[in-house]
Formats: C-alpha cells, sequence, structure tokens
C-alpha cells in the first residue's frame, strides 16, 4: 500500500513538471495533479492494455511509436474528466506524455512494492567479476 502511495505522488508530480514544461498542460493545482494522477492510473490499468492489443499491428509498424499516441489520448481523456487540468491539443499530450512516462519510470524503478527504495549496490570481487 505504502508503494501505491508513493507511485501515486510520483506521478503527481510527473504531472506536474510536465505542466511546467509544455505550455499546452495547465494544471490549477496540486490537488488538480493528484486526482489526474489517479484517473491516469486507472485509465492505464484498465483501458491502455485492451488499446495496445486493438492496436498491435500499428504498433508493431511503428517499431512501438505508436505507443505514444496511445499514453497521449490516455492523458487527454484524464484531462477531460478532471476539472483544472486541461490539455491542449495533441501534440501537447504527446509531449506531456512522453515526460511524464520518462519521469514516472525513472522515479519509480528505485521504489519496490513495500515503498522503500532499493539501490543495487556492485563491488568488484576477484579478478573482473562484478558482484
Amino acid at each position: 500500500m505504502r508503494g501505491l502511495i508513493i507511485r501515486w505522488l510520483i506521478l503527481t508530480a510527473a504531472i506536474m513538471a510536465a505542466a511546467y514544461l509544455i505550455e499546452g498542460i495547465r494544471v490549477a493545482s496540486f490537488w488538480s495533479a493528484f486526482f489526474a494522477a489517479g484517473v491516469l492510473g486507472v485509465l492505464n490499468a484498465v483501458f491502455r492494455p485492451i488499446v495496445i492489443i486493438l492496436t498491435l499491428p500499428i504498433n508493431i509498424l511503428t517499431l512501438g511509436l505508436f505507443t505514444f499516441v496511445i499514453n497521449a489520448l490516455m492523458l487527454m481523456m484524464a484531462s477531460g474528466v478532471i476539472p483544472g487540468f486541461f490539455v491542449e491539443n495533441f501534440w501537447s499530450g504527446v509531449f506531456g506524455s512522453l515526460i511524464i512516462s520518462c519521469a514516472s519510470w525513472l522515479l519509480s524503478s528505485f521504489v519496490n512494492e513495500r515503498g522503500r527504495v532499493e539501490v543495487i549496490d556492485l563491488k568488484k570481487g576477484d579478478g573482473d567479476r562484478w558482484v
């Protein structure tokens, strides 16, 4: 449960960063970003796998780049539901979803299911092996 809350806050911070960096994305307050992160999480958990499977041929032809279009559509769907969170146009959604995905992936990769920060510590052992 703690890991879920930390990831939710990370996604909230990523949405606020995207709103700061991209002109076409606006967030009225922290709470708008917080609820947008919740809606985006639900959309990504429920609808995104279905849409990915339905668009698999296009995704294969574009070598996975169509996933950015799917992410942009999910972001625009979330903006339609949450007052105070607005994505102006498609390209703002694409660039915003790129920033949100990268920031969220980078920060969430350090958090385990229990909400603790995990770091892999490698040390050079005998010879040239890392352990």
